[in-house]
């Protein structure tokens, strides 16, 4: 009995020896590691506060844009980042936002670069794809309508004729021309463009200043379409189907084409002493 309560009691103690052990070594562990981590942090401190991490000249900005059409002297000047300036101080999100406010540029990333250090700038600019007269008051007689010049991209974003020709001196600008109020032909702009770009049939001018009838002035004549709305991409459709008309009619005789129905198009002629106004078939 005496020999099992010895034994007992030995087992106690080599116990309570293993735990003051991995005690001691749990509590060297955490003093390693805190040593370890204000050591990183300090030397992190370190090497950020070094002169190295410095934005001192704009070379160190790379800008690479998505259709190349501005120049990085020219985004170079919108960024409005001072010189030298610790790459630290640096807000990336607050330079993308400025740059988003431009309204030629739609898009931008910009994230900090560490090896070399620097900037990484990427914009995606707005493509003008047609010309805007807008009307920026009362008529003042005929002579006198003033109107605003603009452009507008794919989307139906409005960008200020003097600020994109100013950032895009040798930037052709586009053919087609749209004439209205933003509000007239914003609604169905994106659809419009698109059947309008994808027609055989060249459109140089859009008139959306009477909101009952959209008028396009095309190489056929001028095209009344009515009230824009679904049917549009099906209305420039059957305009495309239309374009032998001029090698069967006189176009000078020609006063309109009418496609408000698309499944009645018809061709208002002008003659000199009456109109005539004749059904014309789809496949035309």
């Amino acid at each position: 009995m005496a020999g099992i309560i010895s034994v007992s009691r030995t087992d106690l103690a080599q116990r309570r020896k293993k735990l003051r052990r991995q005690r001691q070594i749990r509590i060297i562990q955490a003093i390693w590691r805190t040593f370890a981590i204000t050591g990183l942090a300090v030397g992190l401190l370190w090497v950020a506060v070094q002169p190295v991490w410095v934005l001192k000249s704009p070379k160190q900005v790379a800008i690479k844009s998505g259709n190349e059409s501005l120049s990085d002297e020219t985004t170079q000047s919108l960024l409005m980042l001072s010189y030298p300036q610790s790459l630290w101080r640096i807000e990336p999100a607050a330079i993308a936002n400025s740059l988003k406010k431009q309204p030629t540029i739609a898009e931008a990333i910009v994230r900090r670069r560490l090896f070399p250090p620097g900037l990484n700038i990427e914009i995606q600019e707005r493509v003008p794809v047609a010309v805007t007269q807008t009307p920026s008051g009362q008529n003042q007689g005929v002579g006198n309508k003033k109107v605003t010049i603009g452009l507008l991209d794919a989307s139906g974003a409005w960008m200020p004729f003097e600020k994109y020709t100013s950032l895009n001196p040798t930037k052709k600008l586009p053919n087609l021309r749209v004439i209205g109020l933003p509000k007239q032909y914003c609604l169905h702009w994106t659809q419009l463009h698109q059947a309008v770009s994808q027609s055989p049939i060249k459109v140089m001018e859009i008139d959306c200043q009477n909101p009952a009838n959209l008028i396009l002035k095309t190489e056929l004549g001028n095209v009344h379409l009515g009230v824009p709305g679904p049917q549009l991409s099906e209305q420039i459709k059957v305009l495309a189907q239309m374009r032998h008309l001029t090698a069967k009619l006189n176009s000078g005789q020609i006063e309109y084409i009418d496609l408000k129905n698309p499944e009645l198009p018809l061709v208002q002629m002008n003659q000199k002493e009456q109109k005539l106004t004749s059904k014309t078939p789809k496949n035309i």
